[in-house]
């Protein structure tokens, strides 16, 4: 069994147990009073025992868990006052991510790996639209249409439009405005270069969860600085890749550690607008992904941004200082400390608000998953570096990646772009035939005139035999004719 982590000093020395540590945890606190710094020792100390870890990287200063720390005296008091003595500072095992590729390896997903219901988030789609989406979604599994990148679900979308009424039948109503609203918040997506982010290859799930060879739990950092810009992105992406590790992993029950922490950073952007269908089931993923092995914990200024019926999945809370300057801040207080299993040493609700920088309340679960009391706690200082690797460090780092093979070259196999593209080549060609022949038969049908008429003014009429036989062939073109124009739509519709 895997040693307790130590957190820091109360009274007591304050430990968070690797067995509960799947119960998911809230790291809370106004900016600067080091929530970071706490997110920081937890994720060293679980590489440490070989646990990976992700996280995403909001303020561009968490890629220093790389590079040893040192060189900053209050670190050492700090160290001394809590009684770790003289550290011995290291970096960690990292793999640098970007959803653009600028400060890490390209992550991707396909579109259809998204899903209809986190792309139409991200769309800000309303309900008819939303159906719509869920329609192209419905018809590209049905004609076997891959749907990997932005381009193919354009094509999808294009496709669904130009055959609203055959779709109508099996699929509903397909309105072609909807279609149109839809077309126009992919170009704004694209704008924020969210096309960067669908493709292939796609993440394998197996490559957040490595270790190193000397058994350390390697650390997945993504650069979200940038990302930022666009919360909307930021928080489904992350919401996707949670949704993906419980739909992926196997159920392995109560570990004596966790399989992967996942920490999700600036949390309040999930629930932000978020509608009652979505907030459910980011409550189920949480309350069940703990099954599979893995311990989520949300990181966020205020925990009233955090909806009730998700907060209270979360068992081990690290409470940094909020500010009452507002009837709101007031209310976030209250509610934080009626949280916490009373201290009786002090009142919580008043110590909240007096904490200093690199104190926090600290609650973790002990024994049969009960909170300990509440505790004033001293959080340790981490070994590695406080602060950003500088660029150099960042391409030595990631150098020496084990996945920079395999996601940093773009791969673009067929999909539904090239699929629908090759359709309306070929129908475009038959209708040309189909032209073509058109014409062949009103030509032989004008000369059949003139020759008629010539043998009318000669008082020649046909034989027999020479009546039944044009009948033949002007019926055999008719029904030619109406078999190539069924082939052709049919081609189109159902690709065979």
């Amino acid at each position: 069994m895997a040693d307790p982590i130590f957190v820091g000093k109360s009274d007591q020395d304050v430990f968070l147990l690797p067995k509960l540590a799947n119960r998911h945890g809230l790291i809370a606190g106004a900016t600067g009073t080091g929530k970071t710094v706490t997110l920081q020792i937890l994720a060293e100390q679980f590489s440490e025992m070989g646990v990976p870890v992700f996280m995403a990287d909001v303020k561009g200063d968490l890629s220093g868990i790389s590079q040893p720390g040192g060189g900053k005296p209050p670190i050492d008091k700090r160290a001394e006052d809590i009684g770790l003595g003289k550290l011995e500072y290291k970096g960690f095992p990292v793999i640098f991510w970007d959803l653009f590729g600028a400060k890490g390896h390209r992550l991707r997903t396909t579109v259809s790996e998204m899903g209809p219901l986190l792309l139409a988030r991200l769309l800000d789609l309303n309900e008819t639209q939303e159906g719509v989406l869920n329609v192209a979604f419905r018809v590209a599994d049905d004609e076997g249409l891959l749907l990997l990148d932005l381009k193919d679900l354009r094509s999808m979308l294009s496709f669904v439009g130009e055959h609203a009424s055959e779709l109508e039948k099996d699929y509903g109503r397909v309105a072609s405005a909807s279609v149109g609203a839809i077309q126009r918040q992919l170009l704004v997506l694209e704008q924020q270069r969210a096309e960067d982010f669908f493709g292939e290859p796609a993440l394998d799930l197996r490559d957040l969860m490595r270790v190193n060879h000397e058994g350390k739990g390697i650390i997945n950092i993504l650069a979200a600085d940038e990302l930022m810009q666009n919360p909307k992105l930021y928080s489904t992406f992350l919401l996707w890749l949670l949704a993906e590790l419980f739909e992926e992993l196997p159920e392995v029950g109560d570990l004596d550690q966790p399989k992967l922490v996942f920490f999700f950073d600036e949390a309040h952007l999930l629930f932000n607008d978020a509608p009652k269908a979505l907030v459910e089931k980011v409550e189920q993923v949480v309350r069940l992904i703990r099954s599979k092995g893995v311990g989520v914990y949300f990181c966020t200024q205020n925990p009233i941004d955090v909806p009730d019926t998700v907060l209270g999945q979360l068992g081990n809370r690290f409470q940094h200082a909020l500010r009452a300057f507002t009837p709101r801040d007031q209310k976030a207080v209250r509610s934080a400390a009626d949280t916490f299993r009373p201290n009786p040493l002090f009142k919580t609700d008043e110590v909240i608000t007096t904490l200093g920088v690199g104190e926090a309340l600290v609650s973790t679960l002990e024994g049969k998953g009960t909170p300990i009391v509440v505790q004033q706690t001293l959080i340790r200082p981490p070994l590695s570096r406080l602060g950003p690797a500088n660029d150099q460090e960042r391409s030595s780092v990631m150098a020496g990646s084990p996945v920079g093979a395999i996601y940093d070259k773009e791969v673009d196999r067929d999909s539904a772009y090239e699929e629908l593209t090759r359709r309306a080549e070929k129908a475009a060609e038959e209708e040309a035939k189909l032209q073509a022949q058109e014409e062949k038969a009103k030509l032989m049908e004008k000369e059949q005139r003139v020759t008629s008429r010539s043998r009318s003014r000669s008082r020649r009429s046909d034989s027999p035999v020479e009546a039944m036989l044009k009948s033949t062939l002007r019926s055999a073109g008719t029904s030619l004719g109406k078999q190539i124009v069924r082939g052709v739509l049919g081609s189109i519709f159902k690709g065979r």
